[in-house]
């Protein structure tokens, strides 16, 4: 992917971008999301950016169902990604990979492109400490988390690397645990809107915590 910008600031991101609203999908600053892009759209969407200079994509989550997820109302808060992989196949499918770059506010919602997809002008200007990476000193309640992790995979019957999880710093962990475990889009949302990290962390944690003890009130025994 030689010759993509590298973005040290939100002033080199691009004010006008192209935006895939898609329920449940979370991405975040630093973190990777493949998607598999099929619909004439969205691909259109994908052609036009890998054309572009920067290669950016907004990720967003409608607020509302709908029938048509594309012209649904949306959040008013989504993460912009760079196309780092893609591989075209022969059926005209993209199977892309973005990695996260920052949040990014809605400002406005522009007239439809040719190929029938969304633009906005996206505001950065709240999510600047996005593009720098978690400071050492911020510490999560790791032992904590990984219990109520254990403790979710087990009740939802997740397979799991423990020796990967283990490893993993905080950032990378707390980023791939939110983008990856099953949450509805509303939980998804709470933890892109999170204000910093420590702050998605305990989001996270609770949500775990919450997850792994759904259904288990039984019948009181008289």
């Amino acid at each position: 992917m030689a010759g993509l910008p590298y973005y040290r600031t939100i002033d080199g991101l691009p004010s006008t971008i192209p935006v895939f609203p898609l329920p449940g999908a979370l991405l975040l600053p630093r973190g990777t999301l493949p998607l598999n892009i099929f619909e004439p759209r969205y691909v259109s969407m994908v052609e036009d950016a890998l054309k572009s200079d920067d290669r950016v994509i907004g990720m967003i989550q409608p607020d509302e169902e709908a029938d048509d997820i594309g012209s649904a109302h949306c959040f008013a808060i989504g993460c912009a990604g760079r196309i780092i992989q893609f591989t075209e196949t022969d059926d005209g499918r993209y199977l892309i990979t973005l990695i996260g770059l920052a949040r990014y506010r809605v400002a406005q919602e522009l007239a439809l492109a040719a190929g029938a997809y969304r633009l906005v002008e996206a505001d950065y200007s709240d999510f600047a400490d996005d593009m720098k990476p978690v400071s050492a000193t911020d510490l999560i309640e790791r032992t904590t988390l990984i219990t109520h992790l254990k403790e979710f995979f087990h009740k939802k019957q997740i397979e799991a690397d423990w020796d990967a999880i283990g490893k993993a710093n905080d950032e990378t962990l707390v980023t791939a645990l939110s983008m990856v475990c099953p949450f509805s889009p509303l939980e998804k949302q709470a933890l892109l809107e999170a204000e910093d990290f420590l702050e998605r962390a305990r989001i996270l944690t609770t949500l775990l915590e919450i997850g792994s003890r759904e259904d288990d009130d039984s019948p009181v025994r008289q």
